[in-house]
């Protein structure tokens, strides 16, 4: 199997593995919130808007023709 074979399965694990550590950043950034970090989560979350952003494009270039 040719390495440009392979692209689109690695791809899709960086992407996968990306969207578990949104999930894990935003458990921390509520329980930030909650014990009065709310600076910080607002932080948080504009970063996270990137993943958010980049998401759907990461889809259509992982997504056979």
């Amino acid at each position: 199997m040719a390495n440009s074979d392979l692209l689109p399965s690695l791809l899709y694990k960086v992407n996968e593995s990306q969207l578990a550590l949104e999930v894990a950043i935003m458990g921390l950034t509520l329980w930030g919130e909650q014990h009065g970090s709310a600076e910080i989560a607002s932080n948080v979350r504009g970063a996270l808007a990137a993943i958010d952003r980049n998401e759907e494009f990461i889809k259509m270039m992982i997504t056979p023709e």
